[in-house]
């Protein structure tokens, strides 16, 4: 094998049997140590977010949703033997953005990766990174009010929250959301 230090990590997406998204991260992170890939495969993650739902009865309840059924992201350094390991890995169908016939798949950009990070709340986003103002709609992403949307009322840079006037329960109510708990809505 290379050095790993001459060699570049990026994230990949990973297709594998709908519902067995867990069960290939696990699978994988076995895999990994069990036959020493550990400088090459790194994180693996199956994308989900808790969202409210409202129950049968009007009540509401918190529920872990997978963002992209039948997938799972693997940040791994891509070489023969490590996009063998992961291909050959139980539960796994192949790569999005291989083209077939041994082709090696392309990385996932690194907007992507970190919008997906950001909203399953594994990287916090900066400041300067919000490109939002008032009137706009945003989707809230974390917290009590997440999977709802709102119009931005105000913009607090100080404090790093925006009001959002989201309807709850047929009300209009504004609420205070932190700048890492809202996603534009494109």
């Amino acid at each position: 094998m290379s050095s790993t230090s001459e060699l570049q990590k990026d994230w990949y997406v990973v297709h594998t049997y709908s519902g067995y998204e867990n069960r290939v991260k696990l699978n994988l992170e076995q895999r990994r140590e069990s036959m020493g890939m550990s400088d090459y495969i790194f994180q693996v993650i199956v994308p989900e977010n808790e969202t409210i739902k409202t129950g049968p009865n009007g009540e509401l309840k918190k529920v872990v949703e997978n963002d992209f059924p039948g997938y799972v992201l693997v940040e791994m350094i891509m070489t023969d033997e490590s996009w063998f390991v992961v291909r050959n890995t139980p539960g796994v169908t192949g790569f999005l953005g291989s083209h077939g016939q041994g082709s090696k798949p392309n990385p996932v950009t690194k907007d992507e990766i970190d919008r997906i990070m950001h909203r399953m709340g594994l990287i916090e986003r900066k400041v300067d990174d919000l490109d939002v103002k008032v009137g706009e709609v945003v989707s809230i992403i974390g917290g009590a009010m997440s999977g709802m949307e709102g119009k931005i009322t105000a913009i607090d840079k100080g404090k790093q929250e925006v009001r959002v006037l989201v309807d709850m329960f047929g009300r209009e109510t504004e609420t205070e959301v932190p700048f890492n708990d809202i996603d534009k809505v494109y």
